[in-house]
C-alpha cells in the first residue's frame, strides 16, 4: 500500500496496492469515479496535490486477496514492458523498465502466496516501472483494457494480463531486439542461443506462463460480448495510450486483435 503525504497537511490518501504506481505522479489524485461508462472515460482528474512523501508500505500490502495481488502485479508487468518498448523509450527508461520487468518476475508468485519477500519486492518492482513509463506512456494494451473496465468493470489488472501476450506478439515485429532483453529479465534460460523469432515467443510464452501461475484467465470468452467489438475497438484506438504503441495499428486491427481473444 502506498500513502502520498503532503507534509505541511495531516492528509495522507492511500492510492496505491503494487500495481498501479500513484505514488510516482506529483501531480495526480485519482478519483475512481466512472464519468461515462458507454465512452469508458475514467474520471482520473488531475489538479495540484504537492505531495511531498511517498511511503511504500509491504506490509499493509499483505491483507489483499490473492486475486486483487495478481492483478495489481500484472498491471505493474505491463507497465514495465509497454514502457519499454513504446515509441518514447530511451536509455533512462529502458533501465528503469528491464529491471521491473527482472523483479516482478521473480516475486509475484511469491507475493500472490503472501510472503513478506514477495509483497516487499513488489512493491518495489512495481515502483521502478513506475518511475519508467510515468516519463514514456504505455501502448495498446491498456488502450485495449481501459474500455473492459469502463464497460464490464473488468479489473484493469485482469484486462492488462489477458491482452499483454496477445499485443506482445502483434507488436514483436516493431520492437527490434527487445524482446531478447525482456526473455532474460523474464528468466528465461538460454536466451543467447536464440534466433529473434525463438527469443520473441520465450519471452511471450514466459509472460503467459506467470499469468497461468497466478490465476489469471487466459481469454476474454467470459468478458466480452461480440456485439461490443465495434465500440470496444474504436473506443481503445481513441484512447490516449494509443499513440504510444511502437506498432501504428488500426480500428480494424484492434477489433480482431479483440476477436483472437474469445
Amino acid at each position: 500500500m502506498c500513502f502520498c503525504v503532503d507534509i505541511r497537511r495531516s492528509d495522507p490518501t492511500c492510492i496505491s496496492r503494487a500495481g498501479l504506481a500513484y505514488e510516482i505522479y506529483s501531480n495526480i489524485k485519482p478519483d475512481p469515479t466512472i464519468e461515462n461508462v458507454r465512452t469508458g472515460v475514467e474520471a482520473f482528474k488531475a489538479f495540484r496535490t504537492d505531495y511531498l512523501v511517498a511511503i511504500v508500505d509491504p506490509e499493509m500490502m499483505a491483507s489483499m486477496p490473492k486475486g486483487l495481488t495478481a492483478a495489481t502485479g500484472m498491471d505493474a508487468l505491463t507497465h514495465a514492458i509497454e514502457g519499454y518498448i513504446t515509441k518514447g523509450a530511451w536509455e533512462m527508461t529502458d533501465m528503469f523498465h528491464l529491471k521491473a520487468i527482472e523483479i516482478i518476475a521473480a516475486s509475484l508468485r511469491d507475493a500472490v502466496a503472501n510472503t513478506p519477500d514477495g509483497r516487499t519486492q513488489m512493491a518495489l518492482g512495481q515502483y521502478i516501472a513506475g518511475m519508467g513509463f510515468s516519463n514514456v506512456g504505455l501502448g495498446i494494451v491498456h488502450s485495449m483494457a481501459h474500455p473492459l473496465g469502463a464497460l464490464y468493470d473488468t479489473p484493469h489488472g485482469v484486462a492488462n494480463a489477458i491482452i499483454l501476450p496477445t499485443v506482445m506478439e502483434y507488436n514483436a515485429p516493431a520492437t527490434g531486439d527487445k524482446y531478447k532483453y525482456i526473455a532474460k529479465a523474464m528468466g528465461v534460460e538460454g536466451v543467447d542461443a536464440m534466433s529473434q523469432e525463438e527469443y520473441r515467443k520465450a519471452a511471450i510464452q514466459a509472460v503467459k506462463e506467470l499469468s497461468t501461475d497466478v490465476g489469471i484467465p487466459a481469454d476474454l470468452k467470459e468478458i466480452v460480448k461480440k456485439e461490443d467489438l465495434q465500440f470496444l475497438a474504436e473506443s481503445a484506438f481513441a484512447d490516449a495510450c494509443r499513440p504510444g504503441n511502437p506498432r501504428d495499428t488500426s480500428v480494424e486491427e484492434i477489433k480482431a486483435l479483440y476477436e483472437s481473444l474469445l
